[in-house]
């Protein structure tokens, strides 16, 4: 089994870089480059670029900050977009498009084409909205209490009933795709949110028929069919 991560310029680090390719971990990292004149220079003085595509281009080299120890491969990537204008526009004018630049360095231990691993690396807006999907709908950013393990402890139940739902769809359906290259999910989630008012926040009231304390809903195949799908996942998984 192989394992990825990508990671943005916050987790550069020696320590970290280190750890992972010790680990055998294949990794892409972002790289604060502004930082290191060397890598300016670089980008500056580079005259000839290899085209992935209509709009990026890159060259890479074996590089290593003076305090690493050991030679990394980065990936130097350039991005063709047009170009913002903040001066005032008269409306009655055509205005052309200028085209510019975009620059990123990625710092990686995969051997990969450039394309590949820039679409690996630019795959990491699947786990954004993994993170938005936590605090927008499991509150994962919410201040629940003044304590310390309090508020650890409300991220861990946050957590716990986002990955439930995820591994309850899991359960109950195949994978909608295999492996692409930006590592998109396998299965193509429906929402928290989603779930919870299709399923969980429905009109109802308890009832006692011939004794038996019963929760009686409106008639709606849907949600049953739904119930029923998840009751046969966990006495399979049982």
């Amino acid at each position: 089994m192989k394992i990825e991560v990508r990671m943005d310029s916050a987790f550069f680090s020696d320590a970290i870089v280190s750890a992972l390719d010790g680990m055998g971990i294949e990794f892409t990292l972002s790289v604060p480059f502004e930082r290191f004149v060397e890598l300016k220079q670089r980008v500056q003085d580079r005259a000839r670029w290899r085209s992935m595509d209509e709009t990026w281009s890159f060259f890479e080299v074996a590089w290593k900050p003076k305090k690493w120890k050991k030679v990394y491969r980065f990936l130097f990537i350039r991005q063709r977009c047009p170009v913002i204008r903040k001066e005032p526009i008269q409306l009655d004018l055509f205005i052309p498009y200028e085209y510019g630049y975009e620059f990123k360095v990625i710092v990686t231990n995969k051997w990969s084409s450039g394309k590949k691993t820039l679409m690996y690396h630019n795959g990491r807006a699947a786990q954004e909205s993994v993170f938005g999907e936590l605090k927008s709908q499991s509150q994962m950013d919410y201040i629940a209490v003044r304590g310390l393990l309090g508020n650890q402890l409300y991220m861990l139940a946050a957590v716990l009933s986002h990955n439930l739902n995820r591994e309850l769809q899991m359960e109950t359906k195949a994978p909608d795709r295999g492996t692409t290259e930006r590592r998109a999910p396998l299965w193509v989630f429906e929402e928290l949110r989603s779930l919870r008012h299709r399923l969980i926040q429905r009109a109802g009231r308890f009832t006692n028929p011939q004794g038996k304390l019963t929760l009686t809903m409106s008639a709606n195949e849907s949600v049953k069919w739904g119930l029923l799908e998840y009751l046969e996942a966990f006495q399979q998984a049982a």
